[in-house]
């Protein structure tokens, strides 16, 4: 099952992913010293992050999940540095 996700940070930001193995246990691969500058030392001792799936498919080709992973990032902002971790594809 091909997915495309949602992570939710403590602090509201988000990060929009895809997962082509349909993986419980992938929570992306949003940029490890975006989010590390967000949380003192203390706010990671104790650390709950959501993941919601927002689409899936079975037969969707890697393009059209791509596609899918960009339509998501854009529509929630992901990509805006004040809403979310994306830095792909750059803010209009």
């Amino acid at each position: 099952m091909n997915v495309i996700y949602k992570i939710t940070y403590p602090n509201g930001k988000i990060y929009i992913g895809q997962d082509r193995t349909d993986s419980i246990n992938y929570f992306g691969s949003a940029n490890n010293n975006l989010i590390a500058k967000d949380f003192t030392r203390q706010q990671r001792r104790d650390f709950i992050i959501r993941k919601e799936i927002l689409w899936e498919s079975k037969t969707a080709t890697r393009l059209e999940i791509t596609e899918k992973e960009i339509e998501f990032i854009r529509k929630l902002g992901a990509n805006d540095p004040a809403i979310g971790y994306n830095r792909w594809p750059k803010k209009r």
